[in-house]
């Protein structure tokens, strides 16, 4: 073999064995880090169900605040407390993925984009010292202009009055749709009203609601150049709190059915 021809295969060789090095440090280095990593985003889900019920103290750890929160599985269309499922193993992303424990929704049926609807879902209940009911926190998503909206509603302890909306996940455009971080945005959401009469009511106008008018405690300002994602975040927030959604357990939880 020639010079040139052993130099190449030394070239070849160191970086094979280069890359085989890399490959297995990587490869470790994610096994390693995934119990961390998995821990941070349970931390993080948990800080931002605080923070849209308003309880997020900055001073005091997350765990610490979210021993007052009890985790549920909720069936969907009973609107009833599953108590065979373990709420810290149930995976709701997944399961409107899985064809087993979803189910398709015809488009007409879809304002959303969901396409699929899991039977379960997770709810998140705040008590008072005394026992009572202080706070639902709902898990909601839909379709804005670029992304799914990932997010949570919390609601007073009538299941009508809102305490508080945030998303923790989406991909809209900053300084338009990105605006529903916007905590001046955010604020205005606590105190109005669900529902009118049994059925939903609150909506998320194209522009501005009108101070003093009949309906002002169910609408909500929409985001300034931002009309899709606006329409978007209506048609989740209703379909959430509709009879497709959580309606039928916070019916049953005003009756003290569960």
């Amino acid at each position: 073999m020639s010079a040139n021809g052993e130099g190449l295969g030394r070239v070849l060789t160191v970086a094979l064995g280069l890359c085989l090095v890399c490959s297995v440090v990587v490869s470790t280095a994610a096994v390693v880090l995934k119990p961390a990593q998995e821990a941070n985003k349970t931390r993080d889900l948990k800080r931002n169900i605080l923070l849209a019920a308003g309880l997020l103290d900055p001073s005091l750890s997350v765990e610490e605040q979210f021993e007052q929160v009890e985790t549920r599985v909720v069936d969907l269309d009973a609107g009833e407390f599953v108590d065979e499922i373990d709420p810290a193993a149930f995976d709701q992303r997944e399961a409107a993925k899985d064809p087993q424990l979803s189910r398709a929704i015809p488009g007409e049926d879809d304002p959303a984009k969901l396409v699929r609807r899991e039977h379960q879902a997770l709810v998140y209940l705040v008590r008072g010292e005394a026992g009572d009911l202080d706070k639902i926190i709902l898990p909601i998503r839909g379709y804005g202009l670029w992304s799914t909206l990932y997010g949570f509603m919390a609601l007073q302890a009538d299941g009508n009055t809102i305490a508080g909306l945030g998303f923790y996940e989406h991909g809209e455009t900053p300084g338009l749709g990105g605006e529903v971080d916007n905590p001046k945005w955010k604020a205005i959401w606590s105190g109005k009203q669900v529902y009118r009469a049994d059925q939903v009511a609150i909506q998320v106008l194209k522009g501005s609601v009108s101070a003093g008018s009949d309906q002002e405690q169910w609408q909500v300002d929409g985001l300034s150049g931002a009309t899709l994602t606006t329409k978007g975040v209506n048609n989740l927030v209703r379909y959430w709190l509709g009879d497709q959604g959580f309606k039928p357990l916070l019916d049953n939880l005003r009756q003290g059915e569960v």
